[in-house]
């Protein structure tokens, strides 16, 4: 059985017991969580599709750790300018496990 979720803006396709990096979340670590948006369930040949979300789903999911990504380097110059900048970002994210998909 799988699901798609959306978190952070972004979709992911997800299974019980798999772990995956998502945007900040403001939970513990340790802490359950339960994601009421799904937008679709599937399960072998039979899938549920939500408009937009699937009533009633939900995918409970078990905090690990929060961290930072790798670093980006931002570079911006202009020919002939004598203009340089250089900047760095490193994105947050909290990686989950999937503990259940109820639907």
């Amino acid at each position: 059985m799988y699901a798609v979720i959306k978190s952070g803006g972004k979709q992911y396709r997800v299974s019980a017991g798999e772990k995956l990096k998502v945007e900040l979340l403001t939970a513990e670590v340790g802490q359950e969580i339960v994601i009421d948006q799904v937008l679709m369930i599937g399960s072998g040949d039979a899938v549920q599709v939500g408009m937009p979300l699937v009533s009633g789903a939900r995918v409970v999911a078990k905090v690990v750790a929060h961290g930072r990504g790798d670093k980006v380097r931002i570079f911006k110059m202009r020919r002939r300018k004598h203009y340089q900048k250089r900047q760095g970002h490193r994105q947050g994210f909290t990686e989950i496990e999937i503990s259940a998909i109820n639907s």
